[in-house]
């Protein structure tokens, strides 16, 4: 949906600022002053008790001293209730009284679609809650309360019962003016190969599933004969649910965590209202499949480091190495994971019956970080007694922290290797080294020395050249003035970022304000006046970028350049920005691989390498393939525009560019 030009001026003038802060916030009279819009309060982002977050609601912005989160009215939608741009809009503008404007009708369409099926699914909910407390659902009851539950605790989770009958919530539906097929839709009934309809959910204690905005969007239930088939089933994917990319009580753990509490992963429905009961409010669970990317990236949108809490069978230990590898390649500065490794053949609703909420305190306190369980999965039971077995150590731990994309985690995880290599094999043992950021030196410096063996030292430079560019690396000018090009062709043509979102969301941005600068276009890239706000959160680095020469010279990524060409600009500039890094990782490799003679897969991976990296490099005037001439009369190649976008596809961005056969 696009909005008319002043939608958002209008709606920033009719809702102040402060009005909706003040939902989430108590102010602090004492230090605030009303008469000149000047508000104060505890940060409702992060859990503090002095009054360090400013409301400005002259200028309609806030800013927190102590987190530092800051944005206006809509930004503060978005981070405090977890929703879309869009989202934001349009919680805003009914608050205000504003109309929206008209929606495309195949999206009117489908937006209508999903509220019916959510519909269906809150009468559903009541439904199997009304059956909880008839005489079929004793044995539930009793199950329940052998659980520990209280009746409080059933109505605040909206616990429910699914009577073993065929059509028995079909047919309330259906009396409640709902259609078949939306009730199949919904995922609560399902249609047999004959054609008829049955409940999905029979003879099972019913746990609603519920998103981040609090709507009903599925079922998950517990089967109370021990014979069935599934011990918990959950409701299907429909337009409504995708289980991958949600988490059972989403919205409650939220605001826990937001006031402090840790975040913590438990493994099922029953294990979250345990630990939520004895005061863990903070607690999710991944909806009957292991934790995928998008529920990690959900997690760390909530906390930046939750403990997975797993128990302590070998069950829950592979569980948690899985994550491990899922999560190496995501890692970010301030993200990470902790796991708390519950005692052996207890889960954590075991553990607080038996030994009470401080025991499990104290296995939430003892988490390990990521690092040490990784550590444990390739050392634990092993024998390193001989120089082979230690090199398939080091080949094995290189291999995972490769995986890892951000250089400074990687070569902090690398440290932490060393020393726990250094305690397993001794202080004298041959050292640690990981591939890819290697040394303390940059790449580049000036070096001395070597003479009859006598080490390299690495020369300061001087104090006239310390700021010029020979003090910098050519590779790092290089790519510093190519994501240049990459971040100017983004705030030009904005339509251009959900094409290669995941490219820019992974590659590493090494030019000053690049990284800042690139976040905040992946999170504003529906904004209205991308640029105009850009200038007003970064101005420093935008206006950098867009007064760079390199960019002023580069007609097809300005702003009147057709957004083809721009494109085509973007796509090659990242082919060859990520080729050159793949390249020059691979020679490193190369480095630390080479003990003798190189074998041939040595020879052959960099060679490839060069292969990509001169493809990549092409200009039009060394191309054979048939030229294309662009609406703004840049010449480009055909065969360019195709090897680019090839190569666009085939690089491993996790790992800073390297792709191709390993």
């Amino acid at each position: 949906m696009s909005l008319p030009p002043g939608f958002l001026d209008e709606l920033r003038t009719r809702i102040s600022l402060s009005q909706v802060v003040g939902r989430k916030v108590t102010w602090d009279m004492r230090k605030s002053n009303m008469a000149k819009g000047d508000w104060w309060a505890p940060c409702p982002f992060h859990q503090e008790k002095s009054a360090s977050f400013h409301v400005d609601d002259r200028k309609g912005f806030y800013y927190c001293f102590g987190c530092h989160a800051k944005g206006d009215v809509l930004t503060f939608i978005k981070d405090s209730e977890n929703t879309g741009f869009m989202e934001a809009v349009e919680i805003l503008a009914r608050e205000a009284g504003m109309q929206m404007p008209a929606r495309d009708p195949k999206a009117a369409e489908k937006q209508d679609h999903r509220t019916q099926l959510a519909q269906v699914m809150e009468e559903a909910v009541k439904w199997f809650r009304l059956q909880l407390k008839t005489g079929a659902a004793a044995e539930a009851r009793a199950y329940i309360a052998k659980r520990g539950l209280s009746e409080a605790a059933v109505e605040r989770w909206e616990i429910g019962f699914a009577p073993d009958a065929r059509q028995a919530l079909f047919t309330a539906l259906i009396q409640k003016g709902f259609t078949a097929d939306l009730i199949v839709g919904s995922g609560v009934c399902a249609k047999a190969d004959d054609g008829s309809i049955y409940d999905r959910f029979r003879g099972r204690i019913i746990f609603p599933i519920r998103d981040a905005r609090g709507r009903a969007i599925s079922l998950g239930g517990r089967a109370m004969d021990p014979n069935a088939r599934a011990k918990y089933l959950n409701g299907p994917e429909t337009d409504l649910f995708d289980k991958g990319r949600n988490l059972f009580n989403h919205a409650p753990a939220r605001e826990a965590a937001g006031k402090g509490q840790p975040l913590i992963v438990a493994e099922g429905y029953m294990d979250v209202i345990a630990l939520s009961e004895a005061g863990f409010q903070a607690t999710v669970a991944p909806l009957g499949t292991a934790v995928t990317e998008d529920q990690l990236r959900l997690m760390w949108r909530i906390a930046d480091e939750p403990v997975i809490a797993l128990d302590g069978d070998t069950a829950g230990i592979r569980a948690a190495l899985r994550v491990i590898d899922l999560a190496l390649p995501l890692l970010e500065a301030g993200k990470g994971l902790r796991f708390a490794v519950l005692p052996p053949g207890l889960d954590p609703d075991d553990l607080i019956k038996q030994q009470g909420a401080g025991a499990m305190q104290k296995v939430i306190e003892a988490a390990q970080p990521m690092v040490s369980l990784l550590w444990r999965r390739e050392t634990e039971g092993k024998t390193f007694d001989s120089p082979e077995r230690k090199a398939a150590l080091d080949k094995t731990l290189r291999a995972a922290l490769n995986r890892i994309a951000d250089p400074s985690i990687r070569g902090h995880y690398a440290e932490e290797i060393r020393r726990l290599r250094e305690t397993l094999f001794g202080i004298g043992a041959r050292p640690f080294t990981p591939r890819g950021p290697r040394a303390p030196w940059q790449p580049g410096a000036p070096w001395q020395g070597g003479a009859r063996g006598k080490p390299f030292q690495p020369v300061a430079p001087m104090p006239s050249t310390k700021r010029s560019l020979l003090a910098t690396p050519a590779e790092t000018v290089q790519d510093s003035l190519r994501e240049a090009v990459v971040l100017a062709a983004c705030i030009h043509h904005p339509a251009l970022i959900p094409r290669f979102e995941s490219t820019l969301e992974r590659m590493a941005f090494i030019g000053p304000g690049h990284d800042t600068l690139r976040s905040l276009l992946l999170y504003h890239q529906a904004a209205p006046d991308l640029p105009a706000l850009l200038m007003a959160e970064a101005p420093l680095p935008t206006e950098a970028v867009l007064l760079h020469p390199h960019v002023r010279i580069t007609s097809a990524i300005g702003p009147a350049a057709p957004e083809e060409a721009a494109e085509t600009c973007l796509a090659e500039t990242l082919a060859r920005l990520q080729a050159d890094r793949a390249h020059r990782l691979e020679i490193a490799d190369a480095e630390d691989d080479v003990t003798g003679v190189a074998d041939e897969g040595l020879t052959w991976r960099v060679s490839k390498a060069a292969e990509a990296r001169h493809s990549a490099a092409r200009g039009p005037q060394d191309a054979k393939g048939e030229s294309v001439i662009a609406p703004n009369g840049v010449e480009l190649d055909r065969d360019e525009l195709t090897r680019a976008r090839s190569l666009h596809d085939s690089i491993d961005f996790s790992r800073g560019g390297r792709g191709g056969k390993q």
